[in-house]
Parts: structure tokens; sequence; C-alpha cells
């Protein structure tokens, strides 16, 4: 079933000159069939670049939206449009007016991870993996960053000399990761190195030997001459580390983290909208042309 169902992916994405992309916390069938797999960042990029009639994008919404937005002639689909991110939402509602406010020479910076609505309210967006260097080139001194309050923290320690004003949102599968489940794997595998996403709360990035973005954590593993390692993020990235590493073991917490939204990306989903082509992202005119300047704004300070 599954072998037919992935033939005639494959073959009606060649007739309707598609291409896939798929994110690391996809379901593993998915990332296997993807044209490209990769974190947000990584797939914005790619995004921009395509020559395809067609993106199918098997991520949560909010990327769907930023692949609309730097592509606003070409078609967006999405295996499911129940596939969001809470945390994507996670600004109150006059928050960043009531910021701006406040104080002056504020630049806010917003998170990939966010709605459009979120993007065009901000100067710059970012990534877990360039929100470091970002928010050190900007002349601004006050930083409201948005939403995710554990990468917003991370870099605050990172980038000392701005004043950085966390808001309160968060990744609900990083921020339920458990410090005593953590601290029973770093027992049991005393050799593990413990590899971290920047969206799980500082307690858990102490614990760490090494925090990045999932394609800078799967490129660690890879080049690091350790044998075994504690990964501290979406289960989904266990597909692409152990592909590159066959010889390599690799341990998550007990409580494994997964996220359900990603998981309704599946082969089915996906052959459904191919064949139909539903579920289009649809961004207007009017706040597609406001997103757009913080996601330029990102890859032209990036390069």
């Amino acid at each position: 079933m599954k072998t037919q169902v992935k033939k005639e992916i494959l073959k009606l994405k060649e007739e309707k000159n598609a291409v896939i992309l798929a994110h690391y916390y996809a379901p593993d069938e998915v990332q296997e069939l993807a044209d490209f797999v990769g974190d947000s960042f990584y797939l914005a990029k790619i995004a921009k670049k395509s020559t395809a009639d067609i993106i199918v994008f098997c991520g949560v919404y909010f990327m769907g939206e930023s692949a609309k937005t730097l592509n606003p002639e070409k078609k967006v689909l999405m295996p499911s449009l129940a596939a969001d991110c809470p945390m994507a939402h996670m600004v109150a509602e006059g928050k960043i007016e009531e910021m701006r406010e406040r104080y002056d020479d504020l630049a806010v910076v917003c998170y990939i991870n966010s709605t459009a609505e979120l993007k065009s309210k901000s100067d710059v967006c970012v990534t877990s993996s360039n929100a470091i260097s970002i928010v050190k080139s900007l002349p601004n001194k006050n930083i409201f960053f948005i939403p995710d309050k554990n990468l917003g923290a991370f870099v605050a320690e990172q980038v000392p000399e701005k004043n950085i004003i966390l808001n309160d949102g968060y990744c609900p599968i990083h921020n339920a990761i458990s410090v005593e489940e953590v601290k029973w794997e770093k027992a049991n595998h005393p050799n593990a190195l413990v590899l971290t996403h920047p969206e799980c709360e500082a307690e858990i990035l102490a614990l760490s030997d090494y925090i990045g973005s999932t394609s800078e954590i799967i490129s660690y593993a890879k080049e690091s001459s350790c044998g075994e390692f504690i990964i501290c993020t979406e289960e989904g990235v266990e597909f692409k580390l152990q592909k590159d590493n066959p010889e390599k073991k690799f341990y998550f917490p007990k409580t494994r983290p997964c996220c359900a939204d990603m998981k309704l990306n599946t082969l089915e989903n996906l052959l459904h909208v191919l064949r139909t082509e539903e579920n289009e992202v649809v961004v207007s005119d009017k706040l597609s042309e406001a997103a757009i300047a913080p996601l330029d704004k990102m890859l032209e300070l990036a390069r």
C-alpha cells in the first residue's frame, strides 16, 4: 500500500512540476520522499529559490505562510491545514505596540516560528541558527524578542550588550522536556554528549554539551568523534541522525518529545493534496507585503 502511495506521489509531483519540502519533525517516510528536508530557515531559502509551480510544504502552517510570502506567484499546499504551531501565536494582542511605546530605539525581533501577522509587525525575523548573529548586528539597544521566551533568554545570555525584553511564549514540546529525565539519561549513558535545541528551558541548556538549531545538532553529531548522544529536541530528527550515523547511538528523554501537529503530514495527506490541490495557503497581498520585509531582512543579514 505504502509503495503504491509513494509511486503516485512521485508521478503527480513530476506531472505538476511540484517540489516537496519537509521539516525534520515530519514522519520518517515523508522525509524519505521529500525533495528537500531541513529546518525552517533552510526550507525558507529553498522555497525562495524554487522554480516549481507548486510547493508542497510538509510542516506546520507558519512555514507554509512563509513559503507563500516569499513566493506569492506560486501555489503553496499543505498536507494538513490543521498542522499548526501553538507558539507561533503566543504574543498577546497589543503587546508589540505597547513595547514600541515604552522603549525608544526598539527592534522587534521575530522568531520565524510565528504567524505572518506577527512577522508583519516585526523589524526582522530570525531562526534558532542565526538569532544570535542577527541580534548582534542590529543597531538597536532594546530588543523585544517574540514569541519564544526560551530562545530569547538564550540569545540574551550570548548578547549581554543588548537589553532583550522577553515575551511569554514557548514551544510546548521543547518546554516540556524534563530535567529529571535528561539527568536519568546522563546517569545511564555517562559517555553520551547532550545536544539541545535552544527552545528548551534554561535548566536543560545548563545540562547540555552543545546547544544549536535542529540542523546544527545534526551537523554536530555527524562531525563529532563521540559515539553516543542524548538528544533534546523533537523525535523526528532521529531519522536523519541515524541515516547519517548508522554506527552511533542516540537517546531521547523517556517521554519522547513529539509534535502531534508535525505528524499530520502523512503520505496519504501528501498524496491527497497533490491530487486535488486542496489546502492552499492564502496570504493577502497586504499581509504578504508587510510580512516579507522582516523575512527579506533576515535572508540579507544571514548572508
